[in-house]
Parts: C-alpha cells; sequence; structure tokens
C-alpha cells in the first residue's frame, strides 16, 4: 500500500498510528534519514531478512528499491507487508506502477480544507491585547 500526498499532510502521523495497531512486528525506515538510507545501501538483503509491517517513509528518496520491492512481495513464504510513503509526484507513480503493477493500492492523503465545511461548529477565539 502507498500514502501519497504533499508535505506535512500527516501521512507519517498516520503511519505511527497504523504501527501502533499492528500486532506484529514493524519496522520503520525514514529515508530523509542519511542512517536509515546508508542501511538500505543493500535493500535485498536488509529487508529480505524484515518479517511483519515495513514502512518506508520518502521512498521518492530511493527509486531503485521499486524492483526490489516486487521481488520481496513475490516471494512465497510472504510474511511481509510494506507501507510506502510518499509525495504524489508523477515520476513517483510512475516508477512504483510499472515495478508493483498489480500489487500495489494507492491513497492520496489530502491536506485539511477548512473551505470544506458548510457550517463551521467553531468560532475565533478572542485575542486580548492588554490595554
Amino acid at each position: 500500500m502507498a500514502i501519497l500526498g504533499a508535505r506535512q499532510v500527516g501521512k507519517t502521523t498516520l503511519a505511527r498510528q497504523l504501527i501502533e495497531r499492528h500486532a506484529g512486528p514493524h519496522h520503520l525506515f525514514d529515508l530523509e534519514s542519511p542512517k536509515d538510507l546508508a542501511r538500505l545501501q543493500e535493500p535485498e538483503l536488509v529487508l529480505g531478512r524484515l518479517s511483519g509491517l515495513v514502512v518506508l517513509d520518502e521512498v521518492q528518496r530511493l527509486p531503485e528499491i521499486f524492483r526490489v520491492l516486487r521481488v520481496l512481495v513475490d516471494r512465497p513464504e510472504g510474511g511481509i507487508r510494506f507501507l510506502l510513503l510518499g509525495s504524489a509526484a508523477p515520476e513517483l507513480l510512475r516508477q512504483s506502477s510499472e515495478s508493483l503493477a498489480g500489487r500495489i493500492a494507492y491513497y492520496e492523503l489530502n491536506p485539511l480544507d477548512l473551505t470544506a465545511y458548510s457550517e463551521p461548529n467553531w468560532a475565533p477565539i478572542p485575542i486580548e491585547t492588554g490595554q
């Protein structure tokens, strides 16, 4: 599964909540972290040893990983599920859809839009200036 969307819309927060509810083992790789990028220099060796839920945050930073994911998803022994988080960039969609065709579902997380509510149930809070 892939959750796509602009920066700061809550993809990582949503993934962390899913991890908390996941009953089995889980692994989180933040591909903006130099440490996690270094750990994935040989992604098939690292990811191939894991089981459970594997979250790859900012997956667009490592586009070559999609071929490896296809191999791992197709393994008969299974036991591993991937949650990919990234931007909805056309290049990311093309790369993932070519490598993971029929193996991935996309969900787009849009930013909160207050104009979508016809009758807001909130009111501004008056600010006292101290005068």
